[in-house]
């Protein structure tokens, strides 16, 4: 079957890879979303489905034929990253890192649809990503200067 990942055509097998995190982890070799709870709890292997946030491992491959998907991997533009990576670091919001791809991609996904979230507004967009280390203040943190910075942004 066929997919456009990070703008590029690719072929998977669904027979091979049932879920759509293990077609885009064992065929493609993009290690970016990760298996963690393997039940949808946790947001690590989040990506987006024709625009949408799904839980990869919980996406059937057979469903995604001809789908649009985007990874952590599509974000920076070679080997320049993506502010929203950027500011990540900047603000130390990754600790183990493992929640971090998961997180991107909801925080991306949260600022094309609201540029100047709240501090709320992060939040309930952030709840369905886990992080075990705790870094959720430095997670808001990295948002709301990456909002901060977006244009119209409160001066």
């Amino acid at each position: 079957m066929k997919l456009t990942v990070n703008s590029t055509p690719r072929e998977v097998d669904a027979g091979r890879n049932p879920t759509l995190l293990s077609a885009l982890r064992d065929q493609l070799a993009l290690t970016g979303p990760k298996l963690a709870c393997d039940r949808g709890e946790c947001g690590a292997c989040t990506v987006r489905l024709d625009g949408d946030l799904v839980y990869a491992c919980l996406t059937l491959t057979a469903a995604c034929d001809g789908a649009h998907v985007e990874t952590v991997e599509g974000l920076a533009d070679g080997n320049t990253l993506h502010p929203l990576q950027q500011a990540f670091i900047t603000h130390d919001a990754s600790q183990c890192g493992f929640c971090t791809p998961g997180q991107l991609m909801a925080a991306t996904a949260l600022l094309e649809a609201n540029p100047h979230p709240s501090d709320d507004q992060i939040r309930a967009a952030m709840s369905g990503n886990l992080c075990r280390c705790g870094t959720y203040p430095k997670i808001i943190a990295a948002i709301r200067a990456m909002a901060a910075s977006a244009p119209g942004a409160a001066t």
